[in-house]
């Protein structure tokens, strides 16, 4: 499988969205967010099995459970009529405006988070 763009991924993530009995656009924002907390939870506990129980990372897992993580993320996105890629270019926007230079700990520290 090739790479896909965000415009197609969110279209295939929908093919895959209970639309039988998560209806309405209330029940797709519980239903998708708690999914999404969950999966979180996942890589979350993934990653602490590694950093505090002597696990080796397993990438393929983490491939998994982030793409569980993408499609929630996905299913929101459409629900709420927004587009992944318009998100991730007002979130890079975002980044730049806040680390002109790239990342750096004094203005991580000094930011203004109401600038944002």
């Amino acid at each position: 499988m090739g790479e896909i763009t965000f415009t197609e991924y969110q279209a295939a993530a929908e093919r895959t969205a209970n639309s039988q009995t998560v209806s309405t656009d209330e029940q797709r924002f519980a239903n998708f967010g708690m999914g999404l907390s969950g999966e979180a939870g996942e890589v979350t506990d993934l990653l602490k099995k590694v950093v505090f129980h002597g696990h080796t990372l397993d990438a393929a897992e983490l491939e998994k459970e982030l793409g569980d993580v993408l499609w929630y993320v996905a299913a929101l996105a459409n629900t709420a009529g927004l587009s992944l890629a318009g998100i991730a270019e007002k979130n890079v926007a975002k980044l730049r405006a806040r680390y002109p230079e790239g990342f750096d700990v004094v203005r991580s520290i000094k930011r203004e988070v109401t600038a944002e």
